[in-house]
């Protein structure tokens, strides 16, 4: 597997080398070595969910308090998502910035987001299937959300579906009524660039 870190420092794209013959394909999504590699610690697997998506719907900004924040390494295994990994940790040289990475049934590439960062998907057909690896469970007292159309982010959600149709973003109640980034920081929800970077340290050892 190819594996390159993003425009988001503490986020890379991981593409798979595929194996096709007449009965299928073979890929490896994940593997431990290569990303350890890359990263500079393993992955902590605690909880490893799943979600369908109509097209349109629009998940996210999420993101945890840290430590220990939630790591999630991310794959679609039916249909196509935009991934985007947002900075949101305050005191970051790339504060407010974005990348995105198309997953889909096709490339099959995957996105790790480390600790610290926010994550949003937006569905781009019907049935799409995402499945993560996650670095801590789910735990809703210390879980946050930034709105994802909050222009001052400017993220450049598609507009079009995978079949051409055109796509109108569909939000939960939760992610609808989340503050801008902004707000976020003001109320002092984001993470702190610096104990961002000493907790991730400390998985390095």
């Amino acid at each position: 597997m190819q594996i390159r870190e993003l425009a988001v420092p503490g986020a890379w794209e991981i593409t798979p080398r595929q194996f096709q013959d007449p009965r299928g394909v073979f890929l490896e999504w994940f593997k431990a070595e290569a990303f350890t590699e890359a990263v500079g610690h393993p992955l902590d697997l605690q909880q490893a969910n799943c979600s369908v998506s109509a097209a349109g719907v629009l998940r996210g900004i999420h993101f945890a308090d840290v430590p220990p924040g939630q790591a999630k390494y991310v794959t679609c295994a039916r249909g196509a998502v935009l991934d985007v990994a947002i900075d949101i940790r305050v005191g970051s040289p790339t504060f407010g910035t974005w990348d995105a990475v198309l997953l889909d049934d096709v490339d099959r590439r995957g996105i790790y987001l480390s600790e610290g960062l926010g994550h949003a998907f937006l569905s781009l057909e019907d049935g799409s299937t995402v499945m993560y690896l996650c670095s801590t469970g789910y735990a809703p007292g210390r879980e946050h959300g930034i709105h994802p159309l909050d222009p001052a982010l400017g993220i450049a959600w598609p507009t079009t579906a995978r079949d051409g149709s055109p796509l109108e973003p569909l939000l939960s109640e939760k992610d609808a009524a989340a503050p801008t980034l902004d707000q976020a920081r003001a109320d002092g929800l984001l993470p702190q660039w610096d104990a961002v970077q000493e907790y991730v340290a400390s998985l390095r050892g």
